[in-house]
């Protein structure tokens, strides 16, 4: 039942953004002034169930919940208790979901009650008044409260941040030590050119080769094999004893090794996060109670899908490779 794309690699790692929404305005991620999906075009919860439920079937061991902000789609706890069904039964290795941070408080300690073992929280600085610019709406008490809540709960939290020029890039060592003084390790990004932004990101983009470089003039890094599922490279910072992840879409892409599928809330099936091919979900799961158009409709889609993005960031490049903003597939 493996799904293998044309490329030999095997599918086993799905993404579902529950929601296009969020509670924030992150600038490199959306404008400030964002059109959302009529909630009448989303999947309900039991259709997501439905569809994440025959992707395991067909192979995927690690399930990811993303948005937008998930936290913030009604009733979303009652999907992770359904969901949890597939652990307890061993056919899904793990549940786990990307956050924002801002509702964690509320939904930490029901999370590990429903099976999640980790979260990624992503966080850009540890200053507030940055951190209000960067999310516009965001306030980073309340998430520092849910990171609070998430480890007593038992979650073990990673951070993720976005390297941006001039903003944070000089920031991240102390949020590097910050992170592994409290138990957490820390992922860099690069920004992706997906979807029209207020700001330019060629003003906002840095190569994490130039960041590790800067880093390695203060810290000992070392490339270990360590994985988690995802497209992330980590090394051991001996003087902090934890780990860092680099993921770098732009500088060094991790295409070749890709196991990654990415669903939207409406139903769209994403083979790339850098490619507009799609595949619709939607109509083949609503034609029929039984799921053998679905399945179907899956094994067609992963059969295009691409050796790798196209993404391109530089002055002679004013569009976004990709039209659709990262809210939209949950990167």
């Amino acid at each position: 039942m493996n799904m293998i794309d044309p490329f030999g690699r095997t599918i086993s790692y799905l993404r579902v953004s529950v929601t296009d929404r969020c509670d924030f305005r992150c600038t490199y991620c959306m404008a400030e002034d964002m059109a959302f999906l009529p909630k009448k075009d989303l999947l309900s919860l039991e259709e997501l169930d439905r569809l994440c439920t025959v992707f395991i079937e067909k192979g995927v061991k690690r399930l990811r919940l993303t948005g937008g902000e998930p936290l913030v789609r009604k009733n979303i706890m009652h999907l992770v208790r359904q969901l949890s069904r597939h652990l307890d039964s061993g056919a899904l290795e793990e549940l786990t979901l990307t956050t924002n941070g801002s509702q964690l408080s509320r939904f930490a300690a029901e999370l590990a009650e429903c099976g999640v073992k980790r979260i990624n929280v992503s966080l850009d600085t540890l200053d507030a008044d940055k951190f209000h610019q960067i999310t516009r709406w965001g306030h980073l008490d309340k998430v520092m409260q849910g990171i609070d809540a998430a480890q007593a709960a038992g979650l073990k939290v990673k951070l993720n941040a976005v390297a941006l020029k001039d903003f944070n890039d000089a920031e991240l060592p102390d949020m590097m030590r910050w992170a592994h003084g409290r138990g957490m390790d820390l992922t860099v990004i690069e920004t992706m050119p997906m979807g029209e932004i207020d700001a330019d990101r060629t003003d906002q983009y840095v190569p994490l080769s130039l960041l590790r470089a800067s880093l390695e003039r203060q810290f000992t890094l070392t490339d270990i094999p360590f994985k988690t599922g995802g497209p992330a490279r980590y090394v051991h910072v001996a003087e902090t004893g934890g780990k860092l992840g680099f993921i770098t879409p732009m500088t060094h892409n991790f295409c070749e090794s890709c196991n990654r599928v990415r669903l939207t809330c409406t139903g769209t099936l994403y083979m790339c996060l850098g490619q507009e091919d799609a595949a619709d979900l939607r109509a083949p799961l609503r034609a029929s109670e039984s799921n053998e158009l679905v399945a179907d409709a899956i094994d067609e889609a992963i059969g295009r899908k691409p050796k790798g993005h196209d993404f391109i960031i530089d002055r002679r490049t004013s569009r976004p490779s990709v039209s659709r903003h990262m809210s939209v597939t949950g990167g």
